[in-house]
């Protein structure tokens, strides 16, 4: 096992542990890009906004340029002092640690809207550090579907179905293209994002259809029109669901992407059936590596990967303890990268593990054991993560990059 040090070992403690509240953090605010989830004060925590539920900042950038997420937990160890001019410090109660840290700037372009009015932040175009995620259709059909009595929905996921949030998009349940309207609106923005920040890798996400096929129509879609309006030729991450083979050809073929990451999420029959029924009854769990394995023969190694969820495993109606946890997620790697496929590991928040009163150290001694045992998985079937997929500069919730460029020592 190895003993994490420097940038990492902060980050994956700072992940596990949360950040609570306090003024400096509310303050930053007001020019650092927005928390998607607020901060919520618990039961008797000072609550100098007296109004229970508050803005906080999204994302830490350390001056080594180590991103991390930030996880509101009024029980953390952590909080953060200083503001804009003076600079602010991450402090650790426990032994007085300080570090100097700044946070994701909040750029014009989210305040800025398209020719038609719509506000550029609702334009289907995210971004974290130097990727800009595009998800123009995030209304999942999983969350409409029910089978004795069981959702569909992935156990972790919180996109929802395609209703009234989705509206501004023009997302419809059963329809499946993406109109124009909400494909030029998507341009305006994307221009204006690299206008004005420094982007080296696009991704194509959206929610899920029950078919596969007809999801794949709605991704070729969107492809093709990204491509034509890439005017800078960004390196472009296909990340759909599994696809049938001759559409993923057919990407390849076109030139479409760069890349592909078709989401496992868990390793293991059992866990997959349990976390992402949805994925299980429409694709099937052996369908999905399928797809997987031939995106590597037509993209090749090292361009083909697989995000998987690290953490729900614990929630306690999955009956494993950590040390079981992480063992049966660095079979997962070994097997994945034995064919050329390479997983990513982010981290999950699980609601029903935190109540534990040993979740915290349970979280980080499943996740160091397994970013650490799986870094020496990948050196030694020579997979390394390209810098045209993903970087240091935009892994907030992964620590890959952030050991691939580290030195970690050996316990």
């Amino acid at each position: 096992m190895k003993t994490l040090a420097g940038s990492p070992a902060l980050k994956i403690q700072v992940m596990c542990e949360g950040i609570r509240y306090t003024e400096a953090l509310g303050r930053a605010t007001q020019h650092a890009m927005p928390n998607y989830y607020p901060y919520r004060f618990k039961e008797g925590e000072h609550d100098p906004t007296g109004r229970g539920i508050t803005t906080i900042p999204y994302l830490i950038n350390t001056r080594d340029g180590t991103e991390i997420r930030i996880l509101g937990d009024g029980d953390s160890p952590w909080h953060v002092e200083g503001d804009l001019q003076q600079g602010y410090r991450l402090i650790d109660d426990r032994s007085g640690r300080q570090e100097p840290i700044d946070f994701e700037p909040l750029c014009p372009w989210q305040s800025q809207k398209t020719a038609d009015g719509l506000p550029f932040a609702q334009a289907g175009v995210t971004t974290h550090g130097d990727m800009l995620v595009i998800n123009v259709a995030p209304g999942c059909e999983y969350f409409l579907h029910k089978h004795d009595g069981v959702s569909m929905r992935c156990g972790f996921c919180a996109y929802g179905a395609p209703d009234e949030r989705t509206a501004h998009l023009g997302q419809k349940t059963g329809q499946l293209e993406i109109p124009q309207p909400t494909l030029e609106r998507m341009h305006e923005a994307l221009d204006a994002v690299l206008d004005q920040t420094e982007i080296r890798h696009i991704y194509l996400v959206g929610g899920s259809l029950t078919d596969w096929r007809r999801e794949g129509e709605r991704f070729l879609q969107l492809a093709r029109f990204v491509r034509q309006v890439n005017r800078r030729g960004i390196p472009v991450a296909l990340g759909s669901g599994a696809l049938p083979d001759d559409q993923i050809a057919q990407f390849k073929a076109e030139n479409l992407v760069d890349h592909v990451c078709f989401n496992l999420e868990m390793w293991s029959e059992p866990l997959f059936a349990k976390v992402c029924p949805g994925k299980n009854r429409y694709v099937g769990y052996a369908r999905w590596i399928a797809a997987l394995e031939t995106a590597v023969r037509h993209f090749g190694r090292g361009h083909v990967y697989s995000a998987m969820v690290a953490g729900i495993e614990l929630d306690p109606e999955h009956g494993l303890e950590w040390e079981e946890a992480a063992r049966i997620a660095l079979e997962g790697a070994e097997d994945l990268c034995r064919r050329g496929i390479i997983p990513i590991y982010s981290l999950v928040w699980p609601s029903g593990g935190r109540q534990r009163p040993d979740y915290h150290t349970r979280i980080r001694s499943y996740f160091e054991t397994l970013v650490g045992g799986y870094q020496d998985i990948r050196r030694r079937h020579g997979l390394a993560i390209s810098e045209g997929f993903m970087c240091h500069r935009c892994a907030y919730m992964q620590l890959e990059c952030d050991l691939d460029r580290a030195a970690p020592v050996t316990a």
